[in-house]
């Protein structure tokens, strides 16, 4: 038996996090047991825990310090209130009954027992230690989270420590404002002024980077430090190359055309998801998007499948053309038919009243440029298209500690 459980509980300096084994003596968790009370390093000593003094738990367990142990209080908090909260967590969940079907004489427990250096108030870090302890035991016995768990919460989810957030787009329709700007005044106005919204995406126009280079995802982050950002490269070559230097200047997003070779999509696609941003084709002028799906589905499968695709209309041709959103659904059933989701954007002279056609089409993101980066009063022009998509706004950044 090799069990594993995690636990998160509490705030501030006292916050606890608990990383736990389960597992036979004679098994790896035995192992790593026994090692752990023999094999010792400087600030990282182990602890049996006990109860009280004298007193071990049953099933015995071993608690391991992450945070290096460097003054007496330290100590004291993890041979006090930590060891005996673990300890009582351990003990009350055998009153409970949760090891019933093992012998409590022949498993052993494992924990890895976060206390921050800056943590005071013993009373919480009891508590919260506890709670963590049973909440991670409840867990490794039920070997949570299970796969559809983890599908459903991973782009939802927000690291309660990291303090800030990688947005994900898990809940559509979105609005994508388009920078097609080179007037980095105006580029700062629109940050400021586009509504503070988890269905708001900002796009680095082609022409923004083209003047300032990809440094201004990095100024664009600095107003917006949350926000998801597009960086629309629009790439024709060197597909692994342009996503990858998206990434590391903090992009969300990387554009590759449509109109580039297959293997240059294929290049940009799997890069992208290797650096853990978006691929994004852009279909504008391209005859057979469906087609083109298609090919890279059958290329790869899923890996080679986009997250997001792009109808594009060019501004060049807003006066005149239809709008191209004949292949969102068919699109979307090319990724259902290789069980992958693509989110589809529509793009190109969008104003409000089209607004709900684009979702009613099947377009889970509308691209808006000059309607909003244009007008006299940003914040209103955006809250309108915004009021278009008709979606609740849902707080992402949650710590979860039960489902």
């Amino acid at each position: 038996m090799f069990l594993i459980g995690e636990a998160l509980v509490g705030d501030g300096a006292e916050l606890a996090h608990i990383d736990l084994m389960i597992g036979d003596k004679i098994g790896p968790v035995g192992t790593a047991f026994a090692n752990g009370m023999t094999q010792l390093s400087a600030g990282h000593t182990p602890l049996l825990g006990v109860i009280r003094p004298n007193l071990l738990s049953k099933p015995a367990i071993l608690i391991v310090p992450k945070v290096t142990l460097k003054h007496t209080e330290q100590v004291t908090q993890i041979f006090g209130p930590a060891q005996a909260a673990v300890s009582k967590a351990v003990a009350d969940a055998l009153e409970d009954g949760v090891f019933t079907s093992m012998d409590v004489d022949e498993i052993v427990l494992v924990a890895s027992v976060f206390i921050s250096p800056e943590a005071k108030d013993f009373n919480k870090l009891y508590r919260f230690n506890y709670g963590a302890t049973r909440l991670a035991i409840s867990r490794a016995l039920d070997k949570f989270p299970d796969p559809a768990t983890i599908l459903k919460e991973k782009d939802r989810a927000a690291h309660g420590v990291m303090g800030f957030k990688v947005q994900r787009l898990w809940n559509p329709p979105y609005l994508q404002v388009a920078m097609d700007l080179v007037d980095m005044k105006q580029v700062e106005r629109v940050l400021r002024e586009v509504p503070q919204n988890d269905h708001v995406i900002f796009e680095a126009g082609t022409p923004l980077i083209k003047q300032f280079g990809l440094s201004v995802i990095e100024d664009m982050r600095k107003i917006r430090p949350n926000c998801f950002i597009v960086a629309d490269l629009k790439t024709l070559d060197t597909g692994n190359l342009e996503a990858r230097m998206v990434s590391n200047v903090g992009g969300d997003a990387a554009v590759v055309s449509g109109l580039a070779p297959i293997e240059t999509i294929a290049t940009f696609i799997k890069e992208a998801k290797k650096c853990g941003i978006y691929a994004i084709v852009d279909m504008l002028s391209v005859a057979e998007p469906t087609k083109l799906i298609d090919s890279l589905a059958k290329a790869g499968g899923t890996a080679l499948l986009p997250q997001y695709v792009e109808m594009h209309r060019a501004i060049d041709k807003e006066a005149g053309g239809e709008y191209n959103w004949g292949d969102i659904k068919k699109i979307k059933a090319v990724a259902a038919q290789n069980n992958a989701k693509i989110l589809v954007a529509t793009a190109g002279g969008i104003r409000v009243p089209v607004v709900s056609k684009a979702i009613a089409a099947g377009a889970d993101v509308v691209v808006v440029g000059r309607a909003i980066t244009a007008s006299k009063d940003i914040k209103n022009a955006a809250e309108a298209f915004l009021a278009e998509l008709d979606s609740e706004e849902i707080d992402q950044f949650r710590v979860m500690t039960d489902f």
